[in-house]
């Protein structure tokens, strides 16, 4: 199914954490918190300005987010969990991220 965010939102996948610490302690599930990092699947055309024009949003798919512990709407489509937010709930985007960077971190 194909999924076109509408306005300033974004369809953002959660990147999930490593399940292990640095030091080799195992995380056992109940005790895990929702990651707050995503990567943005599909962007909506932006929003309309106070001049009726369309501002484009900064961010493009494929770009790695971070974003609010309460951020966005979460919804499941093809029966993948996903979010749905709007650009200001992004708090910044990770530049030259990679899983393996983002799970060290």
């Amino acid at each position: 199914m194909q999924f076109k965010p509408l306005g300033d939102r974004v369809l953002v996948r959660r990147v999930e954490e490593d399940a292990k610490t640095r030091g080799g302690i195992i995380i056992p599930d109940t005790a895990k918190e929702k990651p707050q990092q995503g990567e943005i699947i599909a962007v909506g055309p932006g929003a309309r300005g106070d001049d009726g024009k369309v501002v484009a949003l900064e961010v493009k798919p494929g770009d790695r987010i971070l974003f609010g512990k309460w951020s966005g709407t979460e919804v499941r489509i093809d029966g993948e969990d996903l979010l749905i937010m709007k650009e200001s709930d992004i708090l910044g985007v990770i530049e030259g991220a990679t899983k393996a960077n983002l799970r060290a971190a």
